[in-house]
């Protein structure tokens, strides 16, 4: 059964267990395979990425090799409290029956990209983000375009992005208050903005540095760093629906049963 994460956030994984993938950010390739280009030059970050087979899966900080917990506001620290009440390991998900992704809500921008494999779509001027969770899709416009006054407050909020060199920066705001932030139960307010630096380092590898503002509800900025590994050849995200799932349902033939 695979831990419904949180998508993103919290703690500190061995840095040594990541080794080889230290080795290969210095090369820039994976068992000889150079990163694959697009014809402007620009990194192709095309594929379907999962957590590291050797991540531990019941461990809700699995992915992540950095985590920079931030400070919580005194209303938000309340909150976050009540969202672990009776929670004794640190390292646990919060009330399940408070989580908003176990009531069938969306997850948000920073808990998408979690504990089920999702797939890049390059296109010219955006970016799409296909989770396999609930067939949720993310759009980073690239095309140049700001961040558009007056843009409704939505669960995914409004992504543009733009290329520092071979790394992918990802701008989101105008995100709801209704998610966690993470499995663990950190809440947010509207005023939440995330910024993420996505670069291949190798063939085979994925990294996602992302920093959460949000002055309403934290004292200070949060960071975590993420890695992913490339899917074999062939492989495809299917279908996940949370609910179904809940009930019993969502099992994948030869692969495992989600919850």
């Amino acid at each position: 059964m695979r831990n419904c994460f949180l998508g993103s956030i919290l703690a500190a994984v061995a840095v040594l267990a990541f080794s080889p993938m230290i080795l290969a950010q210095q090369s820039g390739t994976a068992g000889g395979k150079a990163i694959p280009r697009l014809p402007d030059g620009k990194p192709d970050l095309s594929g379907v990425w999962d957590v590291p087979e050797s991540a531990d899966i019941n461990d809700a900080r699995k992915a992540f090799v950095s985590w920079e917990a931030p400070s919580l506001q005194p209303w938000a620290l309340e909150i976050y409290k009540e969202n672990r009440r009776g929670i004794e390991r640190p390292d646990s998900d919060g009330r399940q029956e408070l989580d908003p992704q176990f009531n069938c809500f969306p997850p948000g921008p920073s808990r998408l990209l979690g504990s089920h494999p999702f797939e890049f779509i390059q296109l010219p001027g955006r970016v799409l983000i296909l989770s396999e969770a609930d067939h949720w899709v993310r759009r980073i416009y690239t095309d140049g375009r700001e961040h558009p006054y007056g843009y409704p407050i939505t669960w995914m909020g409004h992504s543009i992005g733009k290329w520092d060199g071979d790394t992918l920066v990802i701008d989101t705001i105008d995100t709801n208050d209704k998610t966690w932030i993470d499995s663990l139960g950190h809440p947010h307010s509207e005023a939440l903005h995330l910024v993420e630096r996505i670069r291949r380092i190798d063939h085979d590898t994925l990294q996602i540095e992302t920093t959460f503002h949000d002055p309403k509800a934290y004292t200070k900025s949060g960071r975590a760093r993420q890695v992913y590994q490339l899917m074999p050849p062939g492989y495809e995200i299917m279908e996940r629906v949370r609910c179904d799932d809940m009930l019993g349902f969502g099992k994948r033939t030869g692969q495992e049963t989600f919850e």
